[in-house]
C-alpha cells in the first residue's frame, strides 16, 4: 500500500472518535500510523461506515475530515481532505463542533436526571430519619 501513498506515515498511538451522521453517532478507535495526508485506524468493533467522516483526535484537539481509502480486517485506511485547502479555509468545522455541543448537552441533561433522582433519594432519606426519631 505504501505506493500510493505521496508520504511516509509515521507510527502513533493516538485515541480517535469517528462522528458521522450529523454528530448523532460515533465511536472511538485507535490511530495507528498517520501522516498529514491520512491515517490507519484501528477498531474494535466491526461497523459500516460511510465514505465520509470526521476523525477527531483529543490528544492533538483536531478534526479531520476522512476519507475511507480501504479496509481490511485489522483497520481502515482513510486519507484527510487537502490540507492546503483546510488551512486556508482555518473555520471550526461545524459539524464536528454540533457533535461535540451535542454530545456535551446530552450528558448535562443525564447528569441533571441522575442530580434530580439523588435529591429525590436523599429528601426521602430525610423524611424517613425523621419518622423513626418521633
Amino acid at each position: 500500500m505504501s505506493e500510493h501513498r505521496r508520504e511516509t506515515r509515521q507510527r502513533v498511538f493516538l485515541k480517535g472518535r469517528i462522528v458521522f451522521n450529523n454528530g448523532s453517532s460515533s465511536f472511538d478507535c485507535l490511530v495507528r500510523d498517520m501522516s498529514s495526508s491520512g491515517a490507519r485506524l484501528v477498531m474494535s468493533e466491526t461497523t459500516t461506515l460511510p465514505e465520509v467522516f470526521d476523525l477527531y483526535i483529543p490528544q492533538k484537539d483536531r478534526t479531520y475530515r476522512a476519507t475511507l481509502r480501504w479496509r481490511r480486517e485489522d483497520g481502515i485506511g482513510v486519507t484527510f481532505e487537502d490540507a492546503a485547502r483546510a488551512a486556508a479555509a482555518a473555520v471550526p468545522d461545524p459539524v464536528a463542533t454540533d457533535a461535540s455541543v451535542t454530545l456535551l448537552l446530552r450528558r448535562v441533561s443525564e447528569l441533571e436526571t441522575e442530580n434530580a433522582a439523588l435529591r429525590r433519594l436523599l429528601a426521602s432519606m430525610a423524611q424517613g430519619d425523621s419518622a423513626s426519631a418521633a
